[in-house]
Parts: C-alpha cells; sequence; structure tokens
C-alpha cells in the first residue's frame, strides 16, 4: 500500500472525529439546557412558592404538678408513661400533721368567739357601772347643792359640806374611769358582731389555711394527660414547690419552625403548611397553617442576649420562630410526642394575614382547670358550726 492510497483515509478520521466532538457537545449542550429548564421549572412551580426548613420542632404544653404543702408520701398511684384524668388522686400525704393543725385552728377559733362574747359581756357590765356611778354622781351632786343652800342658816357643818365635795370629786373620777375603761372595751367590739370581729376573723382565715392544708394532702392532676418525669418515690418528705412530675397532654399540640430571617418577608398567618416528622416519614403528611411569627429572635430571648454595640461586630442570619397549627383529627390519627423533629413547607403563594394580625388562640380546655375550686367545700359550714356553738355554751351559761 502506497502512501497516496493512505492519505484519504486518514483525511476520513479527522473528520469523524470532528463530526463526534460536535454531537458530545451539542449533547452537553441539550443536557445542560434540560437541567436549567428542570431547575427553572422546579423554581417556578416549587421553590418560588414554599419556603422550607428542617429546623422545626413538636411542641406541647408541660404541666408541673408540684407540692402545695408539706408531708410525708405515703402512696404514689402513677407512674410513667401512664395517662391520667383531670381530678384523679396522684400522689397521698400522711396528713397527720394536717389534721393536728387542723384541730388546733378550730379550737383557736373556739376560743377566738369566748373571748370576743367575753369583751361583749364586759362592755355591757362597763355600760350598767357607768349608769350606776352617774345616777350616784348625779344625787350626790344635789345634796352638795342643799348643803350650800342652807350652809348660811347653820343648818349643815362646814365638814359634811367639805366631805361632801370630796366625794363628788371621788365620784366623778370614777365615771371618767369606767368611761375611758368602756370606751377601750367598745373600740374591741364597734359595729361587730362575735362572727364578723376581727379577731374572729383572724381564727377564721387561719382556719381555712388549714383546712385547706388538709384537703391539699390528696395532690390530684390538674389536668388530663399522660405523666412524665415521676421523682417522688414513697416515705419522701415533700415541701411546697417541690415538683413531683409532669403531665403533658398530646391533644394540643403544635409546630414550632425557626426560619432564617430573609426567607420570611412572604410568611403571613393563614397560609398552608406541610410538615413532615421523622417518626412516620414522608409516607405521612399533616397540613397545618401558620398561626403566628415570634416576636423576637431566638437570640433575643435567650440567657445571654446579643450585644451588638462592640467593635467585633459579626453579621449573622438570625432565626425567627414560626408557630404552626395542627388539625387535631390528623393527630389523634398519628399521633405525635413533644420534641419531634419535622420538616416544614410553608406554601407562600397563598394570601394570608398581617403578621400584626396572628390567628394564635386560647383554647379554654387547653388552660383552664378547675380541680382546685372546691378544697374549700365545707370549711363554712365548719366554721359556722363552730361559732354557733360557742355563742350558744356563752348564753346557757348567762341564763344559768
Amino acid at each position: 500500500m502506497t502512501h497516496s492510497q493512505t492519505k484519504p483515509r486518514r483525511h476520513f478520521g479527522f473528520h469523524h472525529r470532528q463530526q463526534y466532538r460536535s454531537y458530545r457537545l451539542l449533547l452537553v449542550t441539550a443536557a445542560a439546557l434540560l437541567i436549567g429548564l428542570t431547575y427553572l421549572l422546579y423554581w417556578w412551580n416549587f421553590s418560588s412558592r414554599f419556603v422550607v426548613t428542617n429546623d422545626a420542632y413538636v411542641i406541647g404544653n408541660q404541666a408541673p404538678l408540684k407540692a402545695q404543702t408539706s408531708g410525708t408520701v405515703v402512696d404514689v398511684r402513677v407512674d410513667n408513661t401512664q395517662y391520667v384524668h383531670q381530678g384523679d388522686v396522684l400522689v397521698r400525704l400522711d396528713g397527720l400533721q394536717a389534721q393536728v393543725a387542723l384541730e388546733q385552728a378550730e379550737a383557736n377559733l373556739a376560743d377566738s368567739v369566748r373571748q370576743i362574747e367575753v369583751l361583749f359581756s364586759q362592755t355591757d357590765m362597763l355600760r350598767q357601772k357607768l349608769l350606776a356611778n352617774e345616777a350616784i354622781l348625779n344625787r350626790s351632786r344635789r345634796d352638795l347643792s342643799r348643803y350650800n343652800s342652807v350652809a348660811a342658816d347653820g343648818a349643815v357643818s362646814a365638814q359634811q359640806i367639805e366631805n361632801s365635795e370630796f366625794q363628788v370629786r371621788e365620784l366623778e373620777a370614777n365615771v371618767r374611769q369606767i368611761r375611758a375603761e368602756l370606751g377601750g372595751a367598745e373600740a374591741l367590739i364597734q359595729n361587730t358582731s362575735p362572727a364578723n370581729n376581727p379577731k374572729v376573723l383572724q381564727a377564721v382565715a387561719a382556719l381555712k389555711q388549714a383546712y385547706l392544708d388538709n384537703a391539699r394532702q390528696q395532690i390530684v392532676a390538674p389536668i388530663s394527660g399522660f405523666v412524665a418525669k415521676r421523682s417522688i418515690q414513697p416515705g419522701e418528705q415533700v415541701r411546697p414547690e417541690m415538683p413531683l412530675l409532669v403531665i403533658v397532654p398530646l391533644n394540643y399540640l403544635w409546630i414550632e419552625a425557626n426560619f432564617l430571617e430573609n426567607e420570611l418577608a412572604d410568611v403571613q398567618p393563614g397560609q398552608p403548611v406541610e410538615i413532615t416528622v421523622d417518626l412516620y416519614g414522608s409516607d405521612v403528611v399533616y397540613h397545618g397553617e401558620v398561626q403566628g411569627l415570634g416576636a423576637g429572635t431566638g437570640s433575643v430571648f435567650g440567657l445571654l442576649p446579643p450585644d451588638n454595640a462592640t467593635g467585633n461586630y459579626i453579621h449573622i442570619v438570625e432565626r425567627v420562630p414560626v408557630r404552626i397549627g395542627l388539625r387535631a383529627e390528623e393527630l389523634k390519627a398519628n399521633p405525635l410526642r413533644p420534641g419531634l423533629s419535622a420538616v416544614v413547607r410553608i406554601d407562600t403563594s397563598r394570601p394570608g394575614r398581617s403578621v400584626l394580625e396572628p390567628l394564635t388562640t386560647t383554647p379554654e380546655s387547653a388552660y383552664k382547670t378547675d380541680v382546685y375550686d372546691h378544697q374549700l367545700d365545707g370549711a363554712d359550714a365548719l366554721i359556722h358550726r363552730i361559732i354557733e356553738e360557742n355563742q350558744q355554751s356563752k348564753n346557757r351559761v348567762g341564763r344559768q
């Protein structure tokens, strides 16, 4: 084969390689355009409409149960993960000291009523004594006046007149002393009765406190929910404000999503939200609603708020908590727990309302308990009975 015969073949191979390169370049260009178009469509249909964060967590209420009085634990009736109803007795104290204190308070009230009865009797006695001394004083004054009128005729001696003058002055001093004693006694009972005298009312208040401490020996659940963080044990000595356990209601939960501040320009209350949690994965989607935006960034409410008025300032994009409500029926179908992590997608293309008009409300059942409203039931009847019995006993003594 000659050189002249092989030359056309080289020319053909070079042309073929150029066509192949052009074809590859076309494919790469087409792929880049396709990827760019796909991203554009994705951004137009998804990224431009949604803001997404995985810095989101399930939040719920935690009701700490604390002791309200002192005592020794003799009965613990619940344990962690157990469900309790509002009003159930969860912990019981021994109640011996509280019972003794209640009996002492009852005795103090009875004694106070009797003391006030004595004051009323003393006041009546002083009034009668004052009337008697005033009558004697008036008679002595009239006698002295008659003695003076006949003294010039010698019918009465000077010594008798002098004795009468001394007697009048002595009686006047006695009357002033009795009036002072009467004023002091009346000041203690003025405009009162044995039932509403301040001294009796103090004893009544002390009795109610002792009655309340005795009733609080049985510690009840303020709300319904699941028990967590139980730390109390039988035989342990408790005091007021000592934490015993926590009750977590799982029927009212929400999501707290922390978005970067540059993502919140279009986020408004009322916009729909899709939530997935790691517990169930992407197969379970919760549908929520933006309820409101936090009143400040997380760092503002931290233990050490930022102080940017320094020379070492570093600009940091902060996060703002967004509260997202959940649907009760979805929570019931797929229960959640506080603290679970979530992924949140807010559809900002939907119109909402001003961030100054949040949708957050206070559910009446979630933030209200009436288990403590009736702990003083029976106290008023007990107080009335003690007052009546001690008033009647004084009246019987008086009649005898």
